[in-house]
């Protein structure tokens, strides 16, 4: 079992950026993969960005080359450093941890981004 919690979400000028954070808790972090993930209203959710337990990364084409997940083993944490925010990127973020048939979620935050 893993809980996640999700922070760092807010209100955001078109251009600015934000670092969400993802605290994990409850299981062995490291074995597990970590995505980010986010839900606009009327919208399906979306994956954003992953990184494996080895720390490989994968990114929607929609956001490359402006944000970057990572992870920090040590720290139980992975975090999703958002720069260069459009308004269509305003949605609620969530945590995801994956590992076979084990799938879990954060609670989500909220990220605005005004033009």
């Amino acid at each position: 079992q893993v809980q996640l919690v999700e922070s760092g979400g807010g209100l955001v000028q078109a251009g600015g950026s934000l670092r969400l954070s993802c605290a994990a808790s409850g299981s062995i972090f490291s074995i597990y993969n970590m995505g980010w993930y986010r839900q606009a209203p009327g919208k399906q959710r979306e994956l954003v960005a992953t990184i494996t337990s080895g720390g490989n990364t994968d990114y929607a084409d929609s956001v490359k080359g402006r944000f970057t997940i990572s992870r920090d083993n040590a720290k139980n944490a992975a975090y999703l450093q958002m720069n260069s925010l459009k308004p269509e990127d305003t949605a609620v973020y969530y945590c995801n941890a994956h590992r076979w048939t084990h799938n879990y979620w954060g609670q989500g935050t909220q990220v605005t981004v005004s033009s």
